[in-house]
């Protein structure tokens, strides 16, 4: 069986989670995460998929992507269906 590359890492279904000795800005102790066990009633568990949950709110968009600007034809479209004393349209918002 060969091992994966340090570039490629083999995804599965648990993860391990290595406490640190001491708290630092990207890593917590055992002493920390049973504090905020107890402090919020939940499991350590509960409380990594807490802790993950809110980093994943807080910095991966919570929107589909767009499909870029709108074409020519939808505008021209938009146009034609939207009597013009009710919309403007405008190419760029900023």
């Amino acid at each position: 069986m060969t091992t994966p590359s340090s570039g490629a890492r083999r995804r599965t279904d648990n993860v391990l989670l290595r406490y640190r000795e001491r708290d630092t800005p990207f890593a917590v102790s055992r002493q920390t995460a049973t504090r905020l066990s107890d402090q919020l009633g939940l499991s350590e568990t509960q409380v990594i998929h807490l802790a993950l949950a809110e980093l994943a709110a807080k910095h991966l968009p919570q929107y589909a992507p767009d499909d870029g600007a709108v074409s020519t034809e939808v505008i021209r479209e938009i146009k034609k269906r939207v009597p013009q004393s009710k919309m403007s349209v405008t190419q760029r918002l900023f």
